[in-house]
């Protein structure tokens, strides 16, 4: 069935921003074998206008970004990501549709179902939402302060925060801030054994909740 996931480098990423300014911040956590291996975050130019709604959310006001660097400017950054690991995000819907937003299609990169394989897609997903619940046996709400807090993560995602994140973005619906927050729930999930015995292909397969697509991922791994 595969080597455990905890060996595969997984990027967590968070992104602020939507359909209507673009991405304007991002983070990216790097996580293998049970710890934080790099950490990166910037500030990015508004393909949009910011709306007061928004920065009310965020925090982040078109000032902020004048003059910043696209996100855009990055694609050997996020394709080498891609390369290297599957990503990961809390709800992964939002960053899925927001990177492709930016990039269709990444560059042929590996298929961590199917090792081996090559696929052109910034998916399949880890979604820390999606498997908190069925691989802790915790059913009540999947919002990602809310996991935290009973996870018992606050405390370390405090000081993780303070050395990491940028002034002002120790918060959440801060990118960096919040990478670490779910990164670190990925990270606590290892810490049970029955957990840290999936391969990345079943954690992919879990993270998603369409039981067809979960079938398919699950056929992908055994033949």
């Amino acid at each position: 069935m595969g080597n455990s996931w905890i060996d595969q480098r997984i990027h967590f990423i968070d992104f602020e921003g939507n359909a209507g300014s673009g991405i304007i911040e991002y983070g990216v956590v790097t996580i293998v074998q049970g710890r934080i291996e790099q950490v990166r975050t910037r500030l990015c130019g508004a393909t949009g206008s910011i709306s007061l709604k928004d920065t009310d959310v965020h925090g982040i006001r078109e000032e902020a970004v004048r003059g910043a660097a696209p996100i855009a400017d990055d694609w050997e950054f996020f394709a080498g990501l891609r390369e290297t690991g599957p990503l990961a995000a809390h709800f992964s819907g939002a960053e899925h549709s927001l990177i492709k937003s930016v990039w269709p299609y990444p560059r042929a990169s590996p298929d961590f179902v199917r090792p081996g394989e090559k696929i052109v897609d910034w998916g399949p997903w880890v979604d820390s939402a999606r498997l908190y619940p069925q691989l802790s046996g915790d059913t009540g709400p999947a919002g990602l302060e809310e996991v935290v807090l009973r996870c018992g993560l606050k405390k370390e995602l405090t000081g993780l925060a303070e050395r990491r994140c940028p002034a002002g973005r120790r918060r959440y619906h801060a990118a960096l801030h919040d990478a670490l927050a779910g990164a670190l729930v990925l990270l606590r999930l290892a810490r049970d054994p029955r957990a840290a015995a999936l391969s990345t292909a079943q954690l992919i397969a879990l993270s998603t909740l369409d039981p067809g697509k979960r079938d398919a991922l699950n056929q992908r791994e055994l033949f």
